[in-house]
């Protein structure tokens, strides 16, 4: 990912970073979730943010990396990651599939 000359400064960075999570907050209709998404991030942004979701249900079944990269054809080096933040991260997977799977009928969308 392309780096900044001068990175910001870390409060600054934060509250860029807690303006865009609001934003998306706001945004109740998977459609308009989308258009945001759309207009904020490049085609290949996108593609690796869906891969990483993808497998996401996958690791939280156990299927092995082997298999999950078979079914996705997600790089079992990106599966490795995404299984080391469902470990270690926020829990933010975690909340987001508990969240889909209660309102199935959003995740389709």
């Amino acid at each position: 990912m392309k780096q900044r000359p001068e990175p910001l400064p870390p409060r600054d960075a934060n509250a860029s970073f807690r303006a865009l999570a609001r934003a998306l907050a706001e945004l109740d209709d998977p459609k308009d979730v989308a258009a945001f998404l759309e207009d904020l991030c490049t085609p290949a942004e996108l593609e690796a943010m869906a891969d990483r979701w993808r497998v996401v249900p996958l690791l939280e079944q156990g299927l092995p990396y082997r298999e999950i990269h078979e079914r996705t054809q997600v790089s079992v080096t990106t599966v490795g990651r995404v299984a080391r933040t469902l470990e270690r991260g926020t829990g933010g997977y975690a909340t987001a599939l508990a969240r889909t799977r209660r309102h199935p009928h959003h995740a389709s969308h």
